[in-house]
């Protein structure tokens, strides 16, 4: 296999994807062009990626309320399941035999298993999206299964119906042409089908072999599946640093995708891969709140449970003449970093963000114009609209996945999300009136503060006095227990009510140690529940029937002519000195000839057209210089070849030269000093 020592190489600006596999923990894939990181997709070992995912599953409950149905198909939370992706194969009545609106209690019932696809990973408290219609993705098609209506091709890419024309889509199933099958041949792309076709049987088949819940097909890992999305011609090379991951993607690509073989290398380095193309702290910039621009300006990046909300402020940013001209310009940056960030964070859903002012209008329009420029090489749907009149751009963007936020970070324990906590006086006199309030209930003995003790300390030094107050008052007692290990928002009140209280008196520093007890059994029962093990797939990666056609066939043809060119040469020059073995070579290249023998009658016929034309022309035009004087040489190699029959060597040697590529121009400018063109320049006097 290729190693590749990058110690001397300087860094060119090519498109190159690094694979970071060293650490088992965590997977990344990095797409950088040159040293500028474009994309980033990281998976931990720790969560398991659902989305994409084939499972036999079992009806639980049907709302008509919801018009869902939710399915229990072995994760903890039940997915949902909408009317509107449920197949109609699925339907216990034909909607023929239906008046009227469906109603999902018709055509469903609980019990009845179902093949589903997870559409949209679960978050927060929402369960799993599912649908019946199953897509499996290709290298260049995506098969819709039972989804006849589906498929299409992308308006990019119109030129491939020339090629889907001839390919074999069977009843009932539907295709969707995907970006990376633009310049593919019939064959290719009927052997992409015929594969997930392949892939489809085997599903069904273990589908019908055990009973709901059960994972049938999983989708690949991160590696295979950016090697997959994202391998085009603009990718250079793929950088893999570790060798057991080398060995899977190169057998993946050979299976799948021959042509890019070559592209695949294995980095064997003491400097870490994603160090040695200075990525690493961009990638830090990912997890980051706030991201610092160019121009001194930066971009502050909050996601909160409606959208995303993104803020710019022009910070230090001098880089225009005056304030429009500046707020223009980090403007700009910052288009350009959101549409970054976006791709790097995975982060789907609204997002507004609010721009500096800009009084003019071309301005703004400058700014929205960048913004869609900067988001066209995103691979998710994108929908931008314009600045509002209070300078907010409202956009929506695509979930592929879960972004980097919920797969890599934690809720804070402290703050628990909210990102502030309270001061220590103001949540001490909180804690104080909630002590009243539960005082003042009737039958009530005892009332016991847990706080953290900066909390306790104010409360029984400044607020020494109220306490008394309200002992004497509700003629209760009042505890107030400082715990070392709790941190400032948390704290517990317990009111015990006149029979629950115990003859013999508990002191307040046994109420903490009886807090601490509590909470250390809730912290060991953590650890202590085992990672769930991954349920294994029913249909793993299965072997095409067929090997993959070669995607050189095309290219192949191109470089017949130039082939044929340097052996019609050799053959030429030994016929100029011998001239006694022209039949034997016709021969072999009988079947070039045929190949070229409509063009040769098409160019002839130009030929007599363009002599007509210049039989009325001045005979000045033979003693033109430059390129003139080239054109002039043809006409007159054409008259002369037209007395002569046009079956003489020049001739031969003329057309090889036109059938030859126009970018062959450094071997055109050497045959021209060969042995054979010196003979016709003798011919043409």
């Amino acid at each position: 296999f290729s190693v590749i020592n990058r110690r001397q190489e300087p860094f060119l600006s090519m498109k190159r994807m690094l694979i970071n596999a060293t650490h088992p923990e965590e997977l990344r894939v990095a797409l950088v062009d040159g040293q500028r990181l474009f994309d980033l997709d990281i998976e931990s070992s720790t969560r398991e990626q659902k989305k994409a995912n084939i499972y036999k599953g079992r009806i639980t409950r049907v709302e008509p309320s919801l018009e869902a149905a939710f399915v229990d198909f072995g994760a903890e939370r039940h997915g949902f399941l909408p009317l509107k992706e449920i197949s109609k194969e699925y339907f216990k009545k034909s909607p023929g035999q239906i008046e009227g609106k469906i109603n999902i209690k018709d055509v469903v019932s609980e019990g009845q298993e179902v093949i589903v696809q997870v559409d949209k990973e679960e978050r927060g408290n929402k369960g799993a999206a599912l649908t019946t219609f199953v897509s499996l993705a290709g290298r260049y098609l995506v098969l819709m299964p039972n989804n006849p209506r589906a498929g299409g091709i992308s308006r990019r890419i119109e030129q491939l119906k020339e090629a889907m024309n001839d390919v074999q889509t069977p009843k009932g199933m539907g295709i969707i042409v995907r970006t990376a099958g633009i310049g593919r041949s019939t064959e290719e792309l009927q052997w992409d089908l015929d594969y997930l076709v392949q892939f489809w049987e085997a599903i069904t088949q273990a589908s019908e072999e055990r009973k709901a819940p059960f994972l049938i097909h999983q989708e690949s890992n991160v590696i295979i599946r950016a090697v997959r999305d994202y391998l085009r011609q603009d990718i250079g090379e793929v950088l893999i640093d570790a060798e057991n991951v080398y060995e899977d993607v190169l057998s993946f690509v050979r299976a799948v995708m021959p042509t890019f073989e070559n592209k695949i290398k294995l980095y064997k380095d003491e400097i870490p891969l994603f160090s040695r193309y200075q990525i690493e702290g961009q990638i830090e910039t990912a997890f980051q709140r706030e991201v610092k621009l160019p121009s001194g300006g930066s971009i502050v990046i909050d996601p909160t449970e409606a959208l995303v909300s993104i803020d710019i402020n022009s910070s230090r940013a001098t880089k225009g003449q005056d304030i429009e001209e500046t707020a223009l310009q980090t403007n700009l940056e910052a288009a350009e970093e959101i549409a970054r960030q976006l791709r790097l964070r995975d982060m789907g859903g609204l997002v507004v963000i609010d721009f500096i002012d800009m009084t003019p209008a071309k301005h703004q329009r400058e700014v929205e114009q960048k913004m869609r420029e900067a988001l066209e090489i995103d691979r998710a749907r994108v929908q931008v609209g314009k600045i509002s009149r209070f300078g907010l751009l409202e956009m929506s963007r695509q979930r592929l996945r879960p972004s980097l936020g919920e797969t890599r970070s934690e809720v804070c324990p402290r703050c628990e999300g909210q990102g502030t906590i309270r001061g220590i006086e103001s949540l001490a006199l909180s804690i104080m009136r909630l002590i009243y309030e539960e005082s003042s209930k009737e039958k009530t003995a005892e009332v016991r503060a847990v706080v953290p003790v900066s909390v306790a300390t104010f409360l029984l030094n400044e607020k020494r006095k109220q306490l008394a107050d309200i002992e004497a008052l509700q003629k209760v007692s009042v505890v107030v227990a400082p715990v070392p290990n709790m941190e400032t928002p948390h704290f517990e009140i317990l009111r015990l009510r006149q029979d629950e209280t115990s003859p013999e008196h508990i002191s307040s520093h046994q109420v903490a140690q009886e807090y601490n007890a509590r909470e250390e059994d809730n912290t060991i029962e953590v650890p202590g529940t085992e990672k769930p093990v991954r349920e294994q797939a029913a249909v793993k990666a299965i072997r095409p029937t067929a090997p993959a056609p070669s995607a050189q066939q095309k290219p192949a043809t191109a470089s017949a002519p130039e082939e044929g060119l340097f052996s019609k040469l050799g053959k030429k020059i030994a016929e100029f000195f011998s001239g006694g073995e022209e039949k034997t070579t016709e021969e072999r290249d009988t079947a070039n000839r045929n190949r070229n023998d409509d063009r040769r009658t098409q160019r002839q016929d130009r030929r007599k057209s363009r002599v007509a034309r210049d039989d009325q022309r001045s005979g000045e035009n033979n003693r033109r210089s430059g390129g003139d004087r080239r054109q002039g040489g043809q006409q007159s190699r054409s008259d002369d070849n037209r007395s002569r029959g046009r079956g003489g060597r020049g001739n031969q040697n003329r057309q090889n030269q036109q059938d030859k590529p126009a970018d062959n121009k450094g071997d055109n400018k050497s045959d021209n000093k060969g042995p054979d063109n010196k003979g016709g320049d003798g011919r043409k006097r």
